[in-house]
């Protein structure tokens, strides 16, 4: 294929849940694009089984059913609150099959790297080279889509362990814990998942945590924890009365984590990624789950700890989350400072109007609607740029200013995991604000 022939079109990185929603938004607003996907199925970290999935057999969904699926496309009502692994990857397959994607899609195709041509003009477009190609595919634009939870970060202790390693990633079902003595390293939702898992098929579970976290029931009241708060926030009560409320009926339903053996949550609640599980304090309420500080050194089948206590140890699980890795594309593309890119909403880039982010974002519910309205935005905007030139400035300028406040009040904790945290209630009326911006009558229809 020719440059002449792709020059017009974008180059979508991705078909998982979020390249998927990209494709679909574009399709419908015309805008002519080629997907890439290195798999032979959509689906990203939900196609169970394949190199690219982090997803282990137990794994559901943290968020709920309404508050994770795409925004014109509901989850079927005999799923589950929290449909499985295999329900999600089907309800994603359901979604390409409705809006025609399949075909849109180049399967069994992995992206080695993005540049600019080599004349450097920025109007010239992306030169994509496909792994294993000798000559690049130019590209009017890209989108960026590979998730950002694929590659692992791995802490760094003193001394050497004898027994085996292996990070969250390579964690794919009980039969890795049988029999063993098992320490988790990390408080994630999946960490915790792990350590629910090692408490009920580990010859010994112990689970090391650097701080103390608020822990969050799945149901509450009998619904999905997420819908009750969203609730709240259509209640449109302030933070602290939220944040009140929630710490009172969870206190009420579950008591304090240090009953458990847990230390105290060393900040406000809201403050980190919520964790949500139902089980942790239940099966360390029976003993099957002990809970340890942060590791001081490795001792060949012995893990010391900071409080000085050994524990002999078979296997060592990693859930210590996931780097921000763009391995085809320069940093400086992403205008990265302090280990992320700075974008506007995450999405949009300050000064290309031809580079977006899909999906960048780690809320506190589910991420697809979010990257729905993230590409509908988009796909305005792109249209904007040949339709709607007064309007198409006013964004441009507009994502070229300050950062907005995406936790709208709330004080993340300083770590890597939060550097793309949003508190999604107030980040979806954002973009919803800004899409109806672009709907409204302008010197030429933008529709």
């Amino acid at each position: 294929m020719s440059d002449t022939e792709t020059s017009e079109k974008f180059c979508i990185i991705g078909a998982g849940p979020c390249g998927l929603t990209v494709a679909k938004n574009f399709q419908q607003a015309g805008i002519a694009f080629d997907c890439y996907e290195r798999e032979d199925d959509v689906g990203g970290n939900w196609y169970f089984g394949r190199s690219s999935s982090r997803c282990y057999e137990s794994a559901h969904l943290i968020s709920s059913k309404r508050l994770t699926e795409f925004t014109d496309f509901r989850m079927p009502r005999e799923f589950p609150p929290y449909p499985s692994h295999r329900q999600v990857h089907e309800y994603l397959r359901s979604y390409a099959r409705q809006f025609g994607l399949y075909d849109r899609i180049t399967f069994g195709h992995s992206i080695d790297r993005v540049e600019r041509p080599p004349s450097g003009d920025p109007a010239a477009g992306w030169d994509v080279w496909l792994a294993g190609r000798d000559a690049p595919r130019r590209y009017r634009g890209v989108v960026v889509a590979n998730g950002h939870h694929w590659d692992p970060k791995w802490p760094q202790y003193p001394g050497e362990f004898a027994g085996e390693v292996m990070h969250s990633a390579q964690y794919k079902s009980v039969e890795q814990l049988k029999g063993r003595r098992v320490l988790i390293v990390g408080a994630g939702n999946s960490g915790c998942d792990i350590a629910v898992e090692a408490a009920q098929h580990a010859k010994a579970a112990l689970h090391s945590l650097r701080r103390g976290y608020h822990f969050l029931p799945k149901f509450l009241f009998g619904r999905p924890i997420d819908v009750c708060g969203e609730r709240l926030h259509k209640m449109h009560l302030p933070l602290w009365l939220r944040r009140w409320t929630t710490g009172l009926v969870v206190w009420a339903a579950q008591g304090r984590p240090q009953r458990y053996g847990l230390p105290a949550p060393d900040h406000k609640l809201f403050e980190t990624h919520p964790i949500v599980n139902s089980q942790l304090l239940y099966w360390a309420g029976h003993g099957d789950l002990r809970f340890k500080g942060d590791i001081e050194c490795l001792d060949g089948d012995v893990v010391r700890f900071v409080d000085g206590s050994r524990e002999p140890i078979d296997l060592v699980i990693y859930a210590t989350g996931y780097k921000l890795s763009f391995p085809f594309l320069d940093q400086q593309h992403l205008a990265w400072q302090d280990e992320r890119p700075r974008l506007f909403l995450n999405a949009f880039h300050p000064q290309y109007d031809d580079l977006f982010v899909a999906g960048l974002i780690q809320p506190d519910s589910g991420i697809w609607g979010l990257a729905d309205l993230q590409a509908q935005l988009m796909a305005r905007y792109v249209l904007s740029q040949e339709r709607d030139p007064p309007r198409a400035r006013w964004f441009r300028e507009l994502k070229k200013g300050a950062a907005t406040d995406l936790g709208h009040g709330i004080h993340y904790i300083d770590t890597p995991r939060h550097a793309i945290e949003v508190e999604h209630y107030h980040y979806r009326r954002q973009l919803k604000r800004l899409i109806q911006r672009f709907k409204k009558p302008g010197r030429s229809n933008t529709n």
